[in-house]
C-alpha cells in the first residue's frame, strides 16, 4: 500500500451530491479529492453518479426521442405536417443517449482537472479517524486522510426477492437500454421512473401496464394534478392499475409471469419485460468500518443533522444517502452547503422549497405543499387556478393540456405551495420556487408582468385568480 495521502477534504461518491461537494470546495481552496467507484458501458471510469450515467439524462434523452416519434404520429397532422409511415431505430436512439452521457460524465472529468480536484477510481470504505480506504480499479489500494470527509455515496435500485434483476427482469438501467421495443412491458411502480420510463416505451408502441401498490395516483402530487394526468396518461394508451399487490413473478418461455392482487382477487399478466421501479435505498453497504462512529438508520441511511453533519469530528453525508427527497438537485444544494460550512461559511439548503418534477407528457411539477397537507394541518389558505386552455402560447403549440395552481395562505397571501401539470411546466415551476424562497406573495407574483405570448402567463393567472381577479377566466 502506498503512502497515506493527506486531504483538506475528501468525498466519497462522484454523483451530483459529490462532484458538486468537491468541485465547492476546491474553489475555495481546499485541497480536495473525489473517491468513484462507477463505470461507464466502455469500462471506463465515469462520473456522475445515477443521475448522470443511469438515471436523470439518459431518461430524459429517450424521452425527447420517444416524444418526437409520438408527436409524428399523433400531434404534426393538426400542424398540417404529413409524411409517411415514422419508424424508430432503437440501437441508434439508444446509442444518441449513450453519446450524450459519455460527453457529460466526461465533462465533470474535465471540470475537476479544472478545478484540480484529485479523482480516485475504486471503491472507498471510511475508517475510523477520517481515512479513506481506497481499493482501485487497477488491483492497488490508496489511503486518503480527509481533515474532513463527505459521504455521498448515493442510493441503489430496490430488488424484490421474487423479482430478481436479468434479462427479463430489469431496473431503470437495464430499461435504458433495450435493443428492440417490447410488445408487452411491465412496470412495477407508479412513481417518476416508471412513468417516464413507462412512457419512453408506451410512445414507442409497447403495450405498457402498471402496477401500483397504492390505492391512489400520485399520492404525494396535488390531487387535481393527479386526476389530470391519470386521465391523459390512459388516453396515451399507459393501463395503470392501483392497489395491485404483486406477491410473484415466473419467467417462462412466454414470457414473465406476473402474479398479483386487487379488489377483484387474485390476477395475472404476462409481458415480454418487467421493469421494477419500487423506489430506491442508500449505497451504504460496506462503505463503513467498523468504529468509524457514523450511525446508519434502520433503512441504512447515514444519520445526519439539520447540517448535513454525522456527530464525528469532520465527517459529513449528502445526497441520496441521508434523509430527505431522493432528487440530484438536492444533493447538488447539500454538496455545495456543506462545502461552504467546512470553508467557515455560512451554509444551508430550504428543504421546503426544493421542487419535484416528473418528465411525462404532460410534465407534472410541484413546490411546498398541496391542499391535502394544508388542510391537514389546519392551515388557512385561498386557492388559484388557470387553465393552459386559455393561453394562447399553449394552444398556439398544440398543447392546451393542464393548469397552474398557486396556494397562498388566507390572512398573510404568502405563498405555500405551487402545483402544475402541463407544457414545460418543469421550467415553470422556478417561478413558485423563486417567490417562496424570497417569502413572496401571492399579490406579488400577480404583479410581476409576464411576456406575452408566453406559458407564463398561466403562472399569471392563477396568481391573479388567487384573489379572484384573473382576466382571462371566470372568476
Amino acid at each position: 500500500m502506498s503512502d497515506q495521502q493527506q486531504f483538506d477534504v475528501v468525498v466519497i461518491g462522484g454523483g451530483p451530491a459529490g462532484y458538486h461537494a468537491a468541485i465547492r470546495a476546491a474553489q475555495l481552496g481546499l485541497k480536495t479529492a473525489c473517491v468513484d467507484a462507477a463505470l461507464g458501458k466502455d469500462g471506463k471510469p465515469a462520473l456522475g453518479g445515477t443521475c448522470l450515467r443511469v438515471g436523470c439524462i439518459p431518461s430524459k434523452a429517450l424521452l425527447d426521442s420517444s416524444r418526437q416519434f409520438w408527436n409524428m404520429g399523433h400531434i404534426f397532422g393538426e400542424h398540417g405536417i404529413g409524411f409517411d409511415k415514422p419508424s424508430i431505430d432503437v440501437k441508434k436512439m439508444v446509442a444518441r443517449k449513450d453519446g450524450i452521457v459519455k460527453q457529460f460524465t466526461g465533462g465533470i472529468a474535465a471540470l475537476f482537472k479544472a478545478n484540480k480536484v484529485a479523482a480516485f477510481y475504486g471503491y472507498g470504505q471510511l475508517q475510523p479517524g477520517n481515512i479513506v480506504r481506497v481499493k482501485q480499479h487497477d488491483g492497488s489500494e490508496v489511503e486518503l486522510h480527509g481533515t474532513n470527509v463527505i459521504i455521498a455515496a448515493g442510493s441503489d435500485s430496490i430488488e424484490l426477492p421474487f423479482a430478481k434483476f436479468g434479462e427479463h427482469i430489469v431496473d431503470n438501467v437495464g430499461a435504458l437500454d433495450f435493443d428492440k421495443v417490447p410488445k408487452r412491458l411491465g412496470v412495477i411502480g407508479a412513481g417518476v421512473i416508471g412513468l417516464e420510463l413507462g412512457s419512453v416505451w408506451n410512445r414507442l408502441g409497447a403495450q405498457v401496464t402498471v402496477l401500483e401498490g397504492l390505492p391512489n395516483f400520485l399520492a404525494a402530487a396535488d390531487a387535481e394534478v393527479a386526476k389530470v394526468a391519470a386521465r391523459e396518461f390512459k388516453k396515451q394508451g399507459l393501463d395503470i392499475r392501483l392497489g395491485c399487490k404483486v406477491s410473484n413473478t415466473e419467467v417462462k418461455k412466454d414470457g414473465v409471469h406476473v402474479f398479483y392482487t386487487d379488489d377483484k382477487g387474485e390476477q395475472e399478466i404476462v409481458v415480454d419485460k418487467l421493469l421494477v421501479s419500487v423506489g430506491r435505498r442508500a449505497a451504504t453497504k460496506g462503505l463503513l468500518a467498523d468504529g468509524t462512529g457514523v450511525q446508519l438508520d434502520p433503512r441504512g441511511f447515514v444519520v445526519v443533522d439539520d447540517h448535513c453533519h454525522t456527530g464525528v469530528d469532520g465527517i459529513w453525508a449528502i445526497g441520496d444517502c441521508v434523509r430527505g427527497p431522493m432528487l440530484a438537485h438536492k444533493g447538488f444544494e447539500e454538496g455545495i452547503a456543506v462545502a461552504e460550512l467546512i470553508a467557515g461559511l455560512p451554509g444551508h439548503v430550504n428543504y421546503d422549497t426544493i421542487p419535484w418534477v416528473i418528465y411525462t407528457e404532460p410534465e407534472i411539477a410541484w413546490v411546498g405543499k398541496t391542499e391535502e397537507q394544508l388542510k391537514a394541518e389546519g392551515i388557512p389558505y385561498k386557492s388559484g387556478s388557470f387553465p393552459f386552455a386559455a393561453v394562447g402560447r399553449a394552444v398556439a403549440m398544440a398543447e392546451p393540456i393542464g393548469f397552474v395552481k398557486v396556494l397562498a395562505h388566507a390572512d398573510t397571501d404568502r405563498i405555500l405551495g405551487m402545483h402544475l401539470v402541463g407544457p414545460n411546466v418543469s421550467e415553470l415551476v422556478h417561478e413558485g420556487v423563486l417567490s417562496m424562497e424570497f417569502k413572496g406573495s401571492a399579490d406579488d407574483l400577480a404583479r410581476i408582468c409576464h411576456a406575452h405570448p408566453s406559458l407564463s402567463e398561466a403562472v399569471h393567472d392563477a396568481a391573479m385568480a388567487v384573489h379572484k381577479r384573473a382576466i382571462h377566466k371566470a372568476n
